[in-house]
């Protein structure tokens, strides 16, 4: 069991770096710093977009206008690491009991 709780830790390290550098490759793409017209930068975007976007949409319909300022990968990150939290947790709790 306690192999697919680590199993599952890591899958939500992996995905809180994808969420990280999709933030990053978002702001240098919106600064100008990488250019949208290079194919390669544009799948790598294509395919953090396509990753992440499915968990921040809903937090973004939740979370208020805060005038241009994302703060959804934020949110996102704070839950994933509550979540891998609680999982350590609970399945502390089942061990000991």
């Amino acid at each position: 069991m306690q192999s697919v709780l680590i199993l599952i830790t890591q899958v939500i390290q992996l995905y809180v770096w994808v969420i990280i550098i999709q933030a990053v490759l978002s702001w240098l793409i919106a600064f100008g710093v990488v250019n949208t017209r290079n194919r390669f930068v544009y799948t790598v975007a294509d395919v953090l977009y396509r990753l992440t976007e499915p968990a921040l949409r809903p937090i973004r319909r939740v979370l208020p206008d805060l005038g241009g300022i994302d703060i959804s990968p934020i949110v996102l990150i704070l839950g994933l690491y509550f979540l891998q939290n609680l999982i350590w947790e609970i399945y502390g709790s089942v061990m000991a009991g």
